[in-house]
């Protein structure tokens, strides 16, 4: 395992507190600003509206751009941009949020297609749970034809953040409303493991670590017995994490996020390992208390792979490349690649 400075360089070389300059691109439900920090790495200046307080605050003092505290609704006033991108609530599409879709008060599905009907963009970008495929999957289809009869192409795939530089198995469906010619990014050759973004980290005991109980230890094998868990749930340095979410972060289940020291110990993740392993540079800060820390972290979207998608938001607006990718010279892994994809 290595010591985690490779990757650490790449979030800094790609991400590093960057002060864009290019077209608009407003978020909408932007949570801490993940997908803007990726966004506006690729030169692109942003404008988040979310309503949780901390989320702002993290917003506005990591990111170039700044987050307006707002309840949205189809009757929200926004700026004109030509690019429009969001994170709709999950809550309505996922296990955890009972997928009641159009019947839960949290669906921004109908905010999101009246921001387009309003700001008529040049192109949009939104993020949300692989659940819009399933139970709600008829609703989610006529959500994606309200935007086709605006006029837009819209094109829709299930994307895993893992092949994008992200050292996590994340699926999520990503939709692109455009004109025509617009092409997802092309996946990367290998795939950086939770060892190489934890580092010695891994191995240590950081300030603010929780350790199990023998009681809590006892519960987790009951857990897993009880799930018919093949692997233990223990985070795989070998490999990359499982899917991050606040539930396995912040709440405390059987699930939850937790690594094995080698004494034998277990422990679970601390805010900056969590946020390693969403891809956000160890100078991003989450302001607010654990809990909210933990759940703007389980909420965001990974920087690099919103980086990735904005690479190609910016290449289908022809615009040059930003700074950080046309005067990249360092090799990041050298000898030392991460996983090849397949292993």
């Amino acid at each position: 395992m290595s010591s985690g400075p490779r990757y650490l360089d790449r979030l800094d070389q790609l991400l590093g507190k960057p002060s864009p300059t290019g077209p608009l691109a407003v978020d909408l439900f932007a949570g801490c600003g993940g997908l803007s920090l990726g966004f506006e790495a690729q030169g692109f200046q942003t404008i988040g509206y979310e309503i949780d307080a901390d989320c702002c605050i993290t917003y506005s003092s990591g990111l170039a751009g700044n987050a307006h505290q707002v309840r949205l609704s189809p009757e929200s006033s926004l700026p004109p941009a030509p690019v429009l991108i969001g994170g709709p609530p999950c809550q309505p599409f996922s296990v955890g949020g009972d997928q009641k879709g159009r019947q839960d008060s949290r669906d921004g599905l109908p905010t999101f297609v009246t921001a387009v009907r309003k700001l008529r963009p040049l192109i949009f970008l939104f993020e949300n749970v692989r659940g819009v495929l399933y139970r709600n999957k008829s609703y989610f289809s006529q959500f994606i034809d309200e935007l086709r009869e605006l006029g837009y192409a819209v094109d829709v795939r299930l994307m895993n953040a893992v092949n994008y530089g992200v050292p996590q198995n994340r699926e999520r469906v990503i939709a692109v409303g455009h004109s025509g010619g617009f092409r997802f990014p092309a996946p990367e050759k290998f795939r950086v493991t939770a060892g190489e973004a934890l580092g010695s980290l891994a191995s240590s005991t950081p300030e603010g670590s929780r350790f199990l109980t023998a009681s809590m230890d006892e519960y987790v094998a009951r857990y897993e017995r009880a799930s018919n868990c093949i692997n233990p749930r223990d985070l795989e340095l070998r490999k990359p994490a499982r899917t991050l979410t606040c539930r396995n972060l912040a709440g405390a289940t059987g699930d939850m996020q937790r690594l094995r020291l080698p004494d034998g110990r277990r422990r679970r993740l601390v805010l900056r390992e969590a946020a390693r392993l969403q891809s956000f540079p160890d100078w991003f800060t989450f302001a607010g208390g654990e809990t909210s820390q933990f759940n703007q972290v389980g909420n965001a979207v990974p920087p690099l792979f919103a980086y990735a998608l904005a690479g190609s938001v910016r290449a289908y607006l022809n615009l040059p490349p930003p700074f950080a990718e046309s005067n990249a010279t360092t090799d990041y892994w050298g000898s030392q690649a991460p996983l090849p994809i397949g292993e």
